[in-house]
């Protein structure tokens, strides 16, 4: 869900080090300033810092979203963003992680350790606002994200969720045009077979034919031999009564 033109949905944005405000911004124009900033400051003792944490507390129509880090991590830091409902968790959550990133790298940890040294000790010395030059940062992104928040990370993922359904169902298209391919090729192979056991069939029946023609035509062959062998001897005996021959 996108800020809407005229309306500022994002409020007041602040980075502390446990219970110590290091830098923030309120949006100008709000007359909520003195509520966030309260509203900030009651949130940041409840926060633990025993492990990394993602959370949002509600308080009427106000959103709290605050993304704190262990001193495993970078620090017992806390990044938080106060926006009305209407804005939901996405948008607000992608700006607390823009914001670390900014913050980290224009703040070294190692380079803001105590005297103490240790992972726990970066940012322990500094004193309250004492990283108030990112307050600029702050409102630069509290004004970005007001007139243009950035494409939600869950659209992109619907976008990309179907464009993977497009090309599943194109995919899908293809191996059922290639099923109908392969059916139509195994019906002509099959049609192929019945044809080639219907001419074995039909080889077998004509040679069956041409095997009893030939022995009918040798049959004759033999009886017109004989018939002619007959009137050979006969006309030499004097046919018909073999006169010649006989007595």
């Amino acid at each position: 869900m996108a800020s809407s033109s005229g309306s500022t949905l994002m409020l007041y944005a602040c980075i502390a080090h446990k219970n110590t405000v290091l830098a923030e911004h309120a949006a100008p124009g709000t007359g909520t300033s003195s509520t966030t900033s309260t509203l900030a400051a009651a949130i940041l003792p409840k926060i633990s810092h025993a492990s990394p944490a993602k959370l949002t507390y509600t308080h009427d129509r106000l959103f709290v979203h605050y993304v704190a880090d262990s001193p495993n991590s970078h620090a017992a830091l806390t990044y938080l963003v106060v926006a009305q409902a209407e804005l939901g968790r996405r948008i607000p959550f992608a700006f607390l992680l823009e914001m670390k990133k900014k913050f980290l790298a224009q703040f070294q940890p190692e380079e803001t350790a105590s005297s103490q040294g240790g992972g726990g000790a970066y940012f322990e010395g500094l004193p309250p606002y004492g990283c108030a030059a990112f307050n600029a940062t702050i409102k630069q992104m509290l004004a970005a994200y007001a007139a243009a928040a950035p494409a939600d990370a869950l659209a992109n993922a619907r976008r990309e969720i179907d464009s993977v359904k497009d090309i599943m169902s194109q995919n899908i298209e293809s191996v059922l045009e290639r099923g109908e391919r392969i059916d139509l090729l195994v019906a002509k192979t099959d049609q192929l077979g019945s044809s080639a056991h219907d001419f074995r069939l039909r080889s077998k029946t004509l040679r069956r034919r041409m095997w009893f023609r030939n022995v009918r035509l040798m049959l004759l062959l033999g009886f017109v031999a004989l018939f002619l062998l007959y009137l050979l001897v006969g006309l030499g005996c004097g046919l018909p009564a073999w006169s010649r021959c006989v007595g």
